[in-house]
């Protein structure tokens, strides 16, 4: 039988046999938190994420946090200190950015099925909307009218052009995202004549993508195609929000995006910007590249089995805390996230086991008969890269057990 292997993990430090996170070890972690499982996430990994970008990235790009990646407060809270601005996609998240202090004008908000109560709170709250429909258009103009301000616009386009090998693609085809490119001057010229405030263009094509030459690509496809709609906008483009698209290593065989070539490639970007549309600052938006190496799923072994010659550890958490290590949030064939036993990293005795949830169902599963340290009950399995699109990712009702934690350390 072949053994699968994990994705390389380089963001977190061990001492002696024990994972190291916020530099204590998990199981004194463990204690303070209180129970398993639970999330826990690194500040220090956050901002060496956060300053490796910075270097890469010419000085005249603008970096968003896209909150849906995780939008615990806290940590929304610590990256809106190191950021130039948050995107959102729901009044909740809305919420929890203005909470952190992030200046209105620096959020921005997108999403396709925006209800006219989220439309009205982020008119009143003076923060930028990324219409998708001609109904959001038709809409912000008359709550605009109510509540005596212009609302904040930019178009988010539907290119017709795809980012290539990216894990979802968000555009290009038909798409519920945005509104498709050949109808964009349309829906221009009633922004136009309804009075709202335009600023720009949201074109974003795709996410998860470890290769630099399909995001240069699609950023290139991106730029020239704001170029060309710029020349339908009721006025000049003070803003091109590019996406992100960025992606980590999850699985046997990723590698880790290389980012010096997209970072040279934006440089070529700001210079033509200057020169094709000279008002317009570049955003790029990431969320899953800022965040999910950060973090880390935590939980406590309760019952080791044997079956059939095959060892299963089953664990105090699962695919209800965690649906994207089960290989059920978008996975077409299921991979292991990598996986250790946190208090026996290095572990001299080793075996071939899978590690499965609580739940009454076989896709309970977060580890497919892996290379791990012998583990007994009470022992810790970590789940890495669950920074993003983890506790709220997932179905917290399935099965009626206890939420995990979360901790910013």
């Amino acid at each position: 039988m072949t053994v699968p292997r994990h994705s390389p993990v380089t963001e977190f430090a061990v001492d002696g046999d024990e994972l190291l996170v916020g530099g204590k070890p998990l199981s004194r972690l463990a204690e303070q938190v209180g129970r398993t499982p639970f999330y826990a996430y690194d500040r220090a990994v956050l901002d060496r994420r956060v300053k490796q970008l910075r270097a890469a990235l010419p000085a005249g790009i603008k970096l968003h946090y896209a909150v849906k990646a995780n939008p615990m407060p806290a940590l929304v809270n610590f990256m809106a200190q190191r950021v130039d601005g948050l995107d959102v996609a729901s009044a909740g998240e809305l919420r929890v950015a203005l909470d952190a202090g992030v200046r209105p004008k620096d959020i921005s908000f997108a999403g396709p099925g925006k209800s006219e109560h989220e439309l009205r709170q982020s008119v009143a709250a003076g923060i930028l909307l990324n219409v998708e429909s001609m109904r959001e258009i038709r809409l912000l103009a008359e709550i605009s009218e109510r509540v005596g301000l212009s609302a904040r616009v930019a178009v988010r386009v539907n290119p017709d052009f795809e980012l290539k090998s990216s894990g979802m693609k968000m555009g290009g085809g038909p798409k519920q995202f945005g509104i498709d490119a050949e109808t964009v001057p349309e829906a221009l010229d009633a922004i136009g004549k309804l009075g709202l405030a335009f600023e720009g263009f949201h074109i974003y094509s795709g996410s998860q993508n470890l290769r630099p030459e399909a995001i240069c690509e699609a950023q290139t496809k991106g730029f020239e195609l704001a170029v060309r709609l710029a020349a339908f906008a009721p006025s000049p483009v003070i803003g091109l929000n590019l996406g992100g698209g960025f992606g980590i290593p999850y699985f046997p065989g990723d590698r880790p995006l290389d980012i010096a070539p997209i970072g040279a490639h934006l440089a070529g970007l700001v210079d033509s910007a200057t020169r094709q549309l000279p008002a317009c600052e570049i955003v790029i938006e990431l969320g899953r590249y800022l965040v999910g190496e950060a973090g880390i799923y935590v939980a406590r072994v309760i019952d080791r089995k044997v079956s059939r010659g095959e060892v299963f550890l089953i664990i105090d958490g699962g695919l209800h805390h965690h649906l994207a290590a089960s290989g059920n949030f978008g996975q077409v064939i299921r991979k292991n996230y990598p996986v250790a036993i946190g208090n026996r990293m290095k572990g001299s005795a080793r075996e071939v086991a899978s590690v499965v949830g609580p739940l009454c169902t076989p896709l309970d599963l977060l580890a497919d008969r892996m290379d791990l340290a012998v583990a007994e009950p009470g022992d810790l399995v970590v789940v890495f890269q669950s920074g993003a699109y983890g506790l709220t990712a997932s179905p917290l009702a399935f099965l009626s057990h206890p939420a995990p934690e979360e901790i910013l350390v």
